[in-house]
């Protein structure tokens, strides 16, 4: 804990601190890119993807050889006021289902050889309802961020967020709501498939959160612990680790945008290290990437969450990556290049 007895202030000086891109090795991928044996910006976004990775490796060439999805899994207090089509008793099995290697998570990562690691953030004691107090105190919120900051401990060169969380969809829409404002109904979507009535039920517990929590939301720490829950904030974190330990990341979906979110709202720079990995069908999460300024690698209109559209993603930056390191040059397959 920092001097001052505040435990976000130890945040805020980490993010303060944060390293930036190495633009030489940027520029170093960037010339190699250039001299490989195909017209010059022929693979599009690809040749972006490799430099950027370039960068925040801070190496050239970049490599991918320990990708990982981090899977936060949480439980929130909200999902009382029926705010979802499914209880909280699925938390506990879809945490079965990937232990069992049985969900979309574990077969994209068998199909792209992505390393797979879910974290149990206290799945049976959800946070509290956030329509009626703070969904985590000061102190608890920080540790969950510190404990995120964990998942990189033994070692990643890509690093793909997602999360599990029955009622999450709720927390993130608070979350957008509470950073940009606007009528609430914009930033709810329909979650795991609520009908009228539940998506209703949803709206109205968002504006009773952000009722409750009104004087405390110029802060976005404050925002995550008010109204987030255990699995945003430990991806907040470990988007800050993996920033310091020069990882990249690839962000899933609509909840796991929003702890880019909050970053980005405390620094816009502190998620530059970051790719979207996809644009999901939920809620208003295009229009939350382009506040962010994240362009997603795919839209594919899924909704899943688990990191799923990440992982797929992962996909696409490791053949960006192959074609840059396996490709030859000009000089090295003696074909001309363009008179």
């Amino acid at each position: 804990m920092s001097a001052s007895g505040l435990p976000f202030d130890d945040i805020r000086t980490l993010i303060r601190d944060m390293p930036g891109p190495d633009e030489r090795s940027r520029r170093e991928v960037m010339t190699r890119e250039a001299q490989l044996i195909k017209p010059a910006g022929a693979l599009g976004r690809l040749e972006e993807i490799v430099a950027h990775l370039g960068a925040w490796q801070h190496r050239a060439p970049p490599r991918i050889t320990r990708p990982l999805v981090a899977i936060f899994a949480g439980s929130h207090g909200v999902v009382a006021k029926g705010v979802s089509a499914y209880p909280a008793s699925v938390n506990r099995a879809m945490l079965a289902s990937f232990s069992n290697g049985q969900a979309a998570i574990n077969q994209l990562c068998k199909q792209f050889d992505i390393g797979l690691k879910v974290f149990d953030l206290a799945i049976d004691i959800p946070t509290l309802d956030f329509t009626e107090a703070p969904a985590l105190e000061e102190a608890a919120c920080a540790a969950t961020i510190a404990f995120g900051m964990e998942a990189i401990a033994n070692g990643t060169d890509l690093l793909c967020l997602g999360e599990m969380g029955i009622g999450n969809t709720s927390a993130a829409a608070a979350i957008y709501a509470a950073l940009y404002g606007g009528p609430v109904a914009q930033w709810v979507g329909r979650g795991t498939g609520v009908d009228d009535a539940g998506h209703a039920r949803k709206v109205a517990a968002v504006e009773a959160g952000l009722k409750l929590h009104a004087s405390h939301l110029k802060d976005p720490l404050e925002v995550l612990r008010r109204l987030g829950g255990r699995e945003i904030a430990a991806m907040l974190g470990a988007i800050i680790a993996a920033r310091i330990e020069r990882v990249p990341v690839i962000i899933d979906g609509y909840v796991a945008t929003s702890a880019a979110a909050i970053l980005h709202a405390l620094d816009p720079d502190a998620i530059a290290h970051c790719l979207a990995g996809h644009v999901a069908a939920e809620g208003a999460h295009r229009a939350v990437l382009d506040r962010l300024g994240l362009k997603p690698v795919l839209d594919l209109g899924m909704r899943l969450g688990e990191g799923s559209g990440a992982a797929l993603a992962c996909g696409i930056v490791k053949a960006a990556l192959a074609c840059h390191s396996g490709m030859a040059t000009f000089a090295e397959a003696s074909v001309p290049e363009k008179s």
